[in-house]
């Protein structure tokens, strides 16, 4: 896209909310975000795809280097595709639990409980890969630098997981390793690298967590305050 020249527009913000009220939604959201787990176990059950869309573009607010906003969201509801996925997930999982991932990350994963099955990736209603654009291209075709795009991406992606879990939907993140498959698969160029494949759906009514994933560290283990 052309960039355009600097054009300030007065900012459209909420007023400036009471602090007794900004205190008491700070607790609500935090009371509603620590409700968050990864979930493995789904329910077949479809989510309606303007929900998606809604969270999508609420991933797509979030800031980026320049603004360049380099990523990329396919939202996957087919069955064969998603069907595709799972193959070749697995496939790599099985090498990553088969030693590629080395004993002492294996380790520290055991308390989650997780192997090389992902069932879930089939049983979802919806699958999103998200892609980082290592660089963008103009409307002539010229290639151009896009900044700081890991952190622009992991950035959109908190903004996507937060957004799902608002409205109920449970999330997982999948990072299978090597990830380019999904690029074959889903038909994304070169210059597009997977960043994460989340889950998402209903979580099954039959759905467990490891005791361990509830266990979060305490403010004064996380925040400094100078």
């Amino acid at each position: 896209m052309t960039t355009p020249e600097y054009d300030p527009v007065p900012l459209q913000y909420p007023a400036p909310l009471p602090a007794a009220e900004m205190n008491a939604r700070a607790h609500a959201y935090f009371e509603v975000m620590s409700q968050r787990r990864t979930v493995r176990e789904f329910s077949a059950e479809p989510v309606h795809r303007s929900v998606i869309e809604a969270c999508v573009l609420t991933a797509g607010s979030a800031p980026s280097g320049a603004n360049h906003q380099p990523w990329h969201f396919v939202c996957i509801n087919d069955p064969v595709t998603k069907r595709a996925i799972r193959e070749a997930a697995e496939r790599e999982e099985e090498a990553f639990y088969g030693g590629k991932a080395g004993d002492a990350w294996l380790q520290d994963i055991n308390p989650l409980g997780t192997n090389a099955s992902k069932p879930f990736l089939e049983e979802a209603p919806w699958l999103i890969a998200v892609f980082a654009e290592r660089y963008g291209v103009n409307d002539v075709g010229e290639r151009t630098k896009n900044y700081y795009v890991p952190e622009s991406v992991g950035i959109a992606t908190g903004f996507l997981i937060a957004a799902l879990h608002n409205v109920g939907l449970a999330t997982l993140t999948h990072t299978p390793a090597p990830m380019k498959f999904l690029n074959t698969i889903l038909g994304r160029p070169h210059r597009e690298r997977p960043f994460v494949l989340l889950v998402v759906g209903h979580a099954s009514p039959i759905a467990t967590v490891p005791r361990a994933a509830g266990v979060k560290k305490p403010l004064s283990a996380i925040a400094s305050f100078i």
